[in-house]
């Protein structure tokens, strides 16, 4: 019999690796993940254009900051392990405007501070030794940032949970979660059963949720109804056309504007060889909104009850008409695209895929940056886990095991 049994709602990466960590450190602990979906990886891991982020953008002292950096080193340690890609490209953050010049030099520094590897500033002439084809005026260049394949690793994770002797239970959608005397119990429907037969119950001594678009809803649930709540932001991509992939060598990202915990369109080269331009940042209409088609009246009057959402909205309307025109223009979502690489236009992309960012949002309107992992009794709620979460998914499993076992409340 196992000394203990832990639930996780969520077969994202960052819950898979959560479960493998357990199963790893505490030996004779069982694990079950719960996954509405019929295999892992759908939603936030599945869509990710698998950079793995060195450590540039977040604050000093932050969650994100710590955690990235740290996570970096064990994912590229468990690739190696698991012969799975992971290409060291490099990164450039180019200023175009010489109005950018201040926020980049605050961007190095920030990034000096994280202890980002190698990162060096470079001028013009720097630059087309790096991307022949680049239209900054000054960059910052981090060698060492890669590309990986997560929902790949997200797979691994699974294989590693159930070779433990763990479960991964895929189609098990969660729909109540009740405290019982000395734990758990977790009840859902699972796929193909016969409504008449009743949910089916999972009794667990901890629970840790990992929901990704559903984190406030799960948390819900689970008696933990405060904020933040989730706001689907959904990201679309421009697919450069095969015979003008050569015109990128690594990843090319603006400086961004520090009023948004969005990176703004940039070119990504994928483990395939493609290379996607984007993603713009547009709301969506359903928390499972990929395509402007798709629309959840009960997601939106949650939308609509939340205070925070009409002050988000209050301050950031003008973006957010600009970020629709790119979605529903290509020259329109091209046009910062090409200052970036000059010889890109809209002749060169076609329409790629689109993810959904689950962004937390707080009562007072503020987008929610940092990670959120908060624990109460036998319960452990990721609240906020966006970019860098893939990146970052090992040493957030460190962190999220420290909390459960260790009795830490995180914000």
């Amino acid at each position: 019999m196992a000394d203990e049994t832990v639930g996780i709602v969520g077969a994202g990466i960052v819950g898979l690796a959560t479960g493998r960590e357990i199963a790893l450190r505490r030996p004779g602990t069982e694990v079950v993940v719960l996954e509405k979906e019929r295999e892992v990886a759908v939603h936030q891991t599945g869509h990710n254009s698998g950079v793995v982020h060195a450590g540039i953008y977040y604050s000093p002292g932050s969650l994100k900051a710590g955690l990235c950096v740290r996570g970096v080193s064990l994912l590229r340690e468990y690739c190696q392990e698991r012969g799975l890609p992971y290409r060291e490209i490099g990164k450039l953050v180019m200023a175009v405007r010489e109005d950018e010049l201040g926020r980049m030099e605050d961007l190095y520094e920030r990034a000096r501070n994280n202890h980002v590897p190698e990162l060096r500033k470079i001028c013009r002439e720097e630059i087309r030794e790096i991307e022949p084809h680049a239209g900054g005026i000054a960059a910052l260049h981090s060698p060492r940032t890669a590309i990986t394949d997560y929902r790949a690793i997200a797979r691994a994770f699974a294989q590693d949970i159930e070779a433990s002797g763990g479960e991964v239970r895929l189609g098990f959608p969660v729909t109540s979660v009740t405290r019982v005397p000395g734990g758990i119990e977790v009840a859902g429907t699972p796929a193909g059963a016969s409504p008449a037969d009743g949910p089916e119950r999972v009794r667990v001594d901890r629970l840790i949720l990992c929901a990704g678009l559903h984190s406030d809803t799960v948390a819900r649930l689970a008696g933990d109804g405060g904020d933040p709540r989730i706001v689907p932001f959904r990201g679309e991509y421009m697919l450069l056309r095969p015979d003008r992939t050569h015109l990128v060598n690594g990843l090319l990202y603006p400086v961004p504007d520090p009023r948004y915990p969005f990176l703004g369109v940039h070119f990504t080269p994928r483990v395939d060889g493609s290379v996607e331009v984007g993603p713009n940042a547009v709301l969506a209409l359903a928390r499972e909104g990929y395509s402007l088609g798709r629309i959840s009246f009960e997601d939106l009057a949650g939308l609509a009850a939340h205070p925070g959402v009409w002050r988000m909205a209050a301050r950031h309307w003008r973006t957010g008409l600009k970020e629709y025109r790119g979605s529903l223009s290509k020259a329109a979502f091209m046009k910062d695209a090409g200052l970036y690489v000059p010889e890109v236009g809209t002749a060169d992309v076609v329409r790629g895929g689109a993810g959904v960012r689950a962004q937390a949002l707080d009562r007072d309107g503020t987008l929610v940056d940092d990670f959120r992992i908060h624990t109460a009794g036998r319960v452990t709620a990721v609240r906020n886990a966006p970019s860098p979460a893939a990146t970052a998914s090992l040493a957030i499993a460190e962190h999220i095991v420290g909390a459960v076992y260790d009795g830490r409340n995180d914000v």
